[in-house]
């Protein structure tokens, strides 16, 4: 058995003011380079994320650096093509990249990471929840900071099978991308070994723009289900989500991460935004972390605005846990940081995360955030923690 080190919140107490004196930073640079998309489908689950690390990457350097070198970090938009993706991740490699931000799911992210293996550096997604987002798949040097579906999934059915008493449920999928597939396979494996009863399983391709072939099943079922759950993205979420309540189906409504989104709460208004839960990965409140409030105070003098969605934190949660890692080994080689990485416990903004070791696929250990929207505007329901998830 590895024994955990619990990580004090020192890189990320002195990045956001609370301790450590900075020092002259040397000529020298500590490179983290990225291939997140800032246009295309991805764009609003990258782009955010981007904007954290920014934050991230300034507090460091105020603070003297990380190993006594400036960090610099290089994004070349990825465009929401892997091809795009794995490119761009070459370029920084080949500009000095010694740790990799990869983007935010593993059809996306994985050419990314699939460089940062090949250069023998670690890279860590911002958000990939796949379970292919794995040291099996990817390498034993590749992490991802969000939790993997199995959690998420288990997670969501857990809230509505034992919490809210939902036994039955009509669950749709987008066949778009291995992220809203597997969502869905694990929400939906996990609800039935509670107990609950899934009605109806049924699917589209992201691009749709008529719904009605669903909304008819959905309609001609014998019995109302008791929930709904939708796995898939904007800007086809808010569409269906709409297309659901204009028919009059009030019927509560669930997902994932993807529902973190402003747009959403923004398409769905206070007529359609209505029961409506989700599961994410924090909070923007100081109810869901401590430091949470500094960080957006740092966040808004640097942006301008205060952040809008969870994704921010993971860009941010991304750079400071490679920061406390690179601190633990004393360097940016790639085998010495993966061993940080695997041997300690981290206090994140989106909480407490540790790792399995690599012949476990580096499996993500956290909690997860439940997130409501009522009258389209979101509130904190508190932290969940699964009680037991699906195998993989």
């Amino acid at each position: 058995m590895v024994f955990r080190r619990g990580v004090s919140r020192l890189v990320l107490a002195a990045a956001l003011g609370f301790g450590l004196a900075g020092s002259a930073v040397a000529e020298e640079e500590i490179i983290i380079g990225g291939a997140l998309s800032l246009t295309g489908v991805q764009a609003p689950l990258d782009e955010p994320g981007l904007k954290g690390a920014e934050v991230a990457v300034k507090a460091l350097n105020d603070q003297g650096g990380l190993l006594g070198k400036k960090v610099k970090l290089i994004n070349i938009d990825g465009k929401s093509d892997p091809v795009t993706v794995g490119n761009n991740a070459i370029n920084v490699i080949d500009q000095g990249a010694e740790l990799i931000i990869a983007p935010c799911d593993f059809d996306f992210g994985g050419p990314a990471s699939r460089e940062a293996q090949n250069a023998d550096i670690v890279g860590i997604s911002t958000c990939a929840s796949d379970p292919l987002y794995s040291a099996w798949s990817l390498g034993d040097k590749q992490f991802t900071l969000s939790m993997w579906n199995t959690a998420m999934g288990a997670t969501a059915a857990e809230y509505a099978f034992n919490e809210r008493g939902w036994k039955s449920a009509y669950v749709v999928t987008d066949q778009f991308i291995a992220y809203t597939k597997s969502l869905s396979k694990y929400f939906t494996q996990h609800y039935k070994d509670l107990g609950g009863e899934v009605v109806l399983e049924d699917a589209y391709t992201q691009g749709a723009q008529d719904f009605s072939a669903q909304l008819a099943r959905l309609q001609a079922l014998p019995e109302k289900p008791d929930v709904i759950f939708i796995s898939s993205y904007m800007p086809d979420l808010g569409t269906i989500i709409r297309a659901i309540r204009e028919v009059g189906i009030t019927t509560p409504i669930m997902g994932g991460d993807s529902y973190d989104d402003p747009s959403l709460f923004e398409a769905l208004g206070e007529r359609f935004g209505n029961d409506i839960y989700f599961v994410s990965h924090t909070w923007m409140g100081s109810e869901a972390h401590p430091d949470m409030s500094k960080f957006i105070e740092l966040y808004k003098a640097q942006h301008g605005a205060e952040p809008d969605t969870s994704f921010v934190a993971t860009g941010w949660d991304t750079v400071m846990l490679m920061a406390q890692a690179v601190e633990i080994a004393g360097s940016t080689d790639g085998a010495a940081v993966a061993k940080a990485l695997e041997e300690n416990e981290f206090d994140l903004l989106t909480g407490k995360l540790s790792y399995s070791n690599a012949e476990l696929g580096h499996q993500p250990d956290k909690s997860a955030a439940l997130i409501g929207i009522s009258g389209g505007k979101p509130s904190f329901l508190g932290w969940r923690r699964a009680e037991s998830q699906p195998p993989l």
